[in-house]
């Protein structure tokens, strides 16, 4: 069985997030991987402190140098909300193209038993159509100006974030919604699916049972909230 990790929601690029913290891990992970799992949000245009282009420029850069320093290592970047931006789809179709060991998913990859992906399905009862819809409202989404990014930033060093993904995501309620989608894609229990990797909603979750399947989640390096590099299983 290929050795496989999983990481999601570093939110690179934006005030929030404490990823620099966790870049030499993931490098050490995945010289030693034969697979990684990028799952989403790796990048956050959104609330990015440059402006969007540059943003997107550095985000190739850091894939490029990354899947450059492990080329025994397979990366899949399966791509969340934040970073769902057409000019950065565009620059990875392109990098995809010259990159022998890295390919890219809009929504999910599927590996064996195992599924990745970004997990804003769980922000309401989704099928492919609904989730395609709520990504187009991404894909050129305006930067967030100063004003709103001071305020989210006051809000992320204040910690009164940190309720928030136990009050709108219960484990059951994001598993069921996950489970739902899955099942509408072909991709549940039925298929051989046993093991559910996800992002988005920032919370650690490790082996945690639903009807048939084990989800993971490692959480987010966010300012006050937990994160873990996840070895998976296929």
């Amino acid at each position: 069985m290929p050795k496989t990790y999983f990481v999601s929601d570093l939110h690179l690029f934006a005030n929030r997030s404490n990823a620099h913290r966790h870049l030499d891990a993931i490098a050490r992970a995945a010289s030693h991987a034969e697979v990684f799992v990028l799952g989403g949000d790796i990048f956050d245009f959104r609330w990015a402190r440059l402006p969007t282009l540059k943003a997107v420029g550095r985000a190739v850069q850091w894939l490029s140098e990354l899947t450059a320093s492990c080329p025994g290592c397979h990366f899949h970047m399966v791509l969340g909300n934040h970073d769902y931006h057409q000019a950065f789809i565009d620059r990875l179709m392109t990098l995809q193209s010259q990159t022998t060991n890295l390919s890219w998913h809009r929504y999910y990859v599927r590996l064996g038993g195992s599924i990745f992906l970004h997990g804003d399905v769980a922000d309401k009862e989704m099928d492919a159509r609904t989730l395609a819809a709520a990504r187009e409202e991404w894909l050129d989404a305006r930067r967030g100006g100063p004003l709103l990014s001071a305020l989210y930033d006051v809000v992320i060093l204040t910690r009164l974030h940190k309720p928030v993904p136990h009050l709108v995501f219960s484990k059951r309620i994001v598993v069921r919604r996950i489970l739902k989608y899955l099942e509408s894609i072909g991709q549940g229990p039925a298929s051989g699916v046993r093991n559910v990797y996800f992002g988005h909603t920032h919370t650690k979750l490790s082996n945690y049972h639903y009807r048939g399947l084990r989800f993971h989640n490692g959480g987010a390096p966010i300012k006050g909230l937990k994160f873990r590099i996840i070895e998976a299983e296929q």
